[in-house]
């Protein structure tokens, strides 16, 4: 991906909007990146992995999830991109270190914190669409959930069939290989990243729930405009991770990282 379309694609707050307090862990990635993560314990069975949007970093989620983890009775794994808050590395984000950040979140949070792929719910938010469909995609995840996602960057300004050649974030080719259950929530007047991307990975998902299209709904005002539905639906797909059998004919164990 070149620079002049990363600085497009990855729009970073100028400053971050978190110091490291004490509460933040450091996670090494596989291409060398050092980036700052939380982990909100609230002693919940199901933890969310979440990866953020484009506008936004490591500070902004965690105060969203201080709010939001008690009235959803989860426990929250947030980790920053690199390029992005106090991230040491490379100053420019790339669709390969997104991929990489989160691949160590995921570990850091099975080998270290100690919580299992069965207890892991991933979701992404918009860009972090991205990094959750990769991960769910080579692992076993316990469900996965995905907010206002894009189906490609590429086809966020264009709708076409095939994928063209330096396309990114390439979430309706990945979508094949997730074996978990799929919830998927999108505003109908999405400013940004249409809704037919959201309809698009809900058909392609194998094992999709029904999903939420909020109606009237922009990109960065669900929770705001749909707060009661917003909150009992996404409940709801907890509680069915945290209550169905798992189908282990759906789990690839072979390509657990």
């Amino acid at each position: 991906m070149g620079s002049g379309l990363s600085h497009i694609i990855f729009q970073a707050p100028k400053d971050p909007t978190y110091t490291d307090d004490g509460s933040l862990v450091w996670l090494q990635t596989r291409l060398g990146s050092i980036i700052p993560a939380c982990y909100l314990d609230r002693g919940a069975t199901l933890t969310v992995l979440f990866s953020h949007g484009n506008a936004e970093d490591l500070g902004m989620v965690m105060r969203y999830w201080r709010e939001m983890a008690p009235t959803i009775n989860v426990n929250v794994f947030a980790y920053e991109y690199t390029g992005y808050g106090l991230s040491r590395g490379p100053p420019t984000p790339s669709e390969d270190h997104l991929y990489s950040d989160v691949e160590a979140a995921f570990k850091y949070l099975r080998d270290v914190v100690g919580v299992p792929w069965e207890r892991t719910v991933v979701f992404g938010r918009s860009l972090g669409s991205g990094p959750s469909v990769h991960l769910a995609s080579i692992t076993a995840v316990r469900g996965l959930i995905l907010q206002s996602p894009v189906l490609s960057i590429f086809r966020v300004g264009l709708r076409f069939r095939y994928t063209l050649p330096g396309d990114s974030f390439l979430n309706i080719d990945k979508m094949e290989y997730v074996r978990c259950p799929v919830y998927v929530v999108h505003g109908t007047d999405d400013e940004i990243v249409p809704l037919w991307h959201g309809k698009a990975l809900y058909e392609l998902a194998k094992h999709s729930v029904t999903p939420f299209w909020v109606e009237g709904g922009g990109h960065n005002n669900l929770e705001i405009l749909a707060y009661d539905q917003f909150l009992f639906r996404l409940k709801n797909f907890l509680h069915q991770l945290e209550t169905l059998p798992l189908d282990v004919r759906d789990i690839q164990v072979f390509y657990y990282m």
